[in-house]
């Protein structure tokens, strides 16, 4: 996450909050690997379960 905002200079709140909301939705909750998965990410487990 800091890698997103470290360089990144915003206008707004608004501007900063959505591209953190991006981030979040698009990278961390899709890419990122995660422990209750079983050390899979959430594409990966969503591939194995339907």
């Amino acid at each position: 996450k800091r890698e997103l905002i470290q360089d990144a200079h915003y206008e707004t709140p608004e501007q900063a909050q959505d591209d953190i909301f991006k981030y979040i939705e698009l990278y961390y909750n899709t890419k990122r690997i995660h422990s209750a998965l079983g050390y899979i990410t959430p594409s990966q487990f969503e591939e194995q379960n339907s």
